[in-house]
């Protein structure tokens, strides 16, 4: 059986994935990032902001125990984040490292409250330009 490679594998003009190369894994990429002192706090979620010069936007998420003590609400937390952000990605502005904080109320509260509250906060950061702010405030 002979399959077609651009029949059915073709990428979509917006890449959703979450690939390892989008993600913050090392601990001086953290530490970097808390040391710039570009903190956006809300009720749901505290975000820190560090521009990089690799031109891909990459993520960290911190679910602590300070959160909640038992693990599977805390990956819970960080399933909800990973998501939101994951369909916000295609509106943000490249070449920043987020390193997105989840607090206790995050627990008790709807994704579209979550989904809201981050849209502010990284227009806050500027990380979200003002069309897509408009178009995702509208959405």
């Amino acid at each position: 059986m002979l399959i077609d490679k651009n029949s059915h594998f073709e990428k979509s003009l917006n890449d959703y994935s979450f690939g390892k190369d989008k993600r913050i894994t090392k601990a001086e990429d953290y530490k970097k990032t808390f040391s710039e002192n570009n903190k956006y706090v809300g009720k749901y979620l505290i975000i820190w902001v560090r521009i990089n010069n690799e031109k891909v936007l990459r993520l960290g998420i911190i679910a602590s125990k300070k959160m909640h003590n038992k693990a599977n609400k805390r990956n819970f937390a960080k399933r909800r984040i990973r998501e939101i952000f994951r369909k916000l990605r295609p509106y943000l502005i490249k070449s920043f490292d987020l390193v997105i904080i989840s607090r206790k109320s995050l627990l008790n509260s709807s994704e579209i409250e979550i989904k809201k509250e981050l849209i502010d906060l990284l227009y806050k950061a500027n990380v979200i330009t003002v069309k897509n702010y408009n178009v995702l405030k509208d959405a």
